[in-house]
């Protein structure tokens, strides 16, 4: 019986560390009546981009790879005006699609070289350039930086 519940344990332990696989759908954008699923692959295919910055949340500098969030919407042809950003606990926050232009925030797939799992705010996680610009640097952007991201729908 013990030797059962050690392995129960480890097998609810090792959930939040599985990564998504690139075949798996991580991300769900609902613009009025169109629905679109992503894969890591496909928002690799979007393009890639990579902010190095330093976080609130992290030690030292972190290197981050995915999306841009202007690129994302383009693809998806969004002209809404907020974007419902909603985590995988349902925890969701606003961001202005004003936020969305080149040189901005990216919705990032990877952390350090490996994909994000849950445990490590994966599989998605909304990155701003920080260490660019002060302007990155605030409350307002900080709250706007949702981790464990799965789903935006545009409002």
């Amino acid at each position: 019986m013990r030797s059962l519940l050690v392995a129960m344990l480890a097998l609810i332990a090792s959930i939040g560390s599985v990564s998504a696989s690139e075949g798996e759908v991580v991300l769900t954008l609902k613009n009025a009546d169109q629905v679109h699923e992503f894969t890591v692959e496909d928002l690799r295919s979007i393009g890639e981009r990579e902010i190095v910055t330093t976080t609130i949340w992290s030690e030292g500098e972190q290197s981050f790879v995915g999306v841009s969030l202007d690129r994302l919407l383009a693809e998806t042809g969004v002209e809404g005006q907020t974007l419902e950003a909603a985590a995988v606990n349902d925890y969701a926050v606003e961001i202005p699609t004003s936020d969305a232009q080149p040189g901005g925030p990216i919705i990032a797939y990877m952390r350090n070289g490996n994909l994000m799992s849950l445990r490590d705010k994966g599989p998605l996680w909304v990155i701003y350039p920080y260490d660019s610009d002060v302007a990155f640097r605030t409350e307002e952007v900080y709250s706007r930086s949702i981790w464990q991201l799965n789903r935006i729908t545009v409002k």
